[in-house]
């Protein structure tokens, strides 16, 4: 447990002052979310009707800014072979980075969405859930992005083969997602994409640690 501990603020430090941090990924989230919102249209009307979706869509495409550099850097300095021999499996490892990921990233995209779909003309009443399915969004996206990041390593222009495996995998999510935030909006039943949107998160976090193991293994052999 202490070694869980010790490698979860490790990664936390490092994923706050990768790239800027939190601060970089809110303001990419919020830059997206309004270049989004002036395609839509002046429209007040039409843009409190997209306002949920908007804000979503552009959340995922934040989610994707520091993923590659989660394994990266240890790879390239030879921290990762040095985690490998400790006393943490690679699948444990894989978890705690995306867990880090998640709450230097996840956590305060999850609190900055309320507000900026608020600030595109969504209701005060949908702020709970805008929040709820960001933070249970961002699991799944912590988890998926990991996965990317592992496949690409050792592999020239990582940062866009990462978006190549990532992206197709956060569809389901960011439909989930969307369809929970626009019937709320919309007054008609929302439990069954909140639901799914669980599912298919906890799934990506039960699943992904092993396939970020395996693509670790790989690049280390």
């Amino acid at each position: 447990m202490r070694a869980l501990v010790l490698l979860f603020r490790r990664e936390l430090s490092l994923a706050w002052g990768r790239g800027g941090g939190a601060l970089l990924t809110v303001g990419f989230f919020a830059a997206a979310a309004v270049m989004f919102a002036l395609a839509a249209g002046p429209s007040p009307e039409r843009l409190a009707a997209v306002a949920g979706g908007v804000t979503w869509a552009a959340l995922a495409l934040a989610s994707l800014l520091s993923l590659d550099r989660m394994f990266e850097r240890d790879f390239d300095n030879g921290a990762l072979e040095l985690l490998a021999l400790g006393p943490l499996s690679l699948e444990a490892i894989s978890a705690v980075k995306c867990m880090a990921q998640w709450a230097a990233g996840g956590a305060p995209l999850a609190l900055a969405a309320p507000l900026v779909a608020m600030a595109l003309g969504a209701r005060a009443q949908s702020a709970p859930l805008i929040a709820a399915v960001t933070a249970l969004g961002g699991i799944a996206f912590a988890f998926l992005g990991g996965a990317g990041a592992a496949l690409a390593l050792n592999s020239r222009r990582g940062g866009v083969l990462i978006a190549l495996i990532v992206l197709p995998l956060l569809t389901a999510p960011v439909i989930f997602g969307g369809s929970a935030i626009a019937a709320f909006a919309g007054g008609l039943p929302w439990t069954t994409g909140f639901i799914l949107l669980g599912a298919y998160s906890l799934a990506a976090a039960a699943l992904a640690p092993f396939a970020m193991a395996g693509a670790c293994r790989s690049a280390l052999s």
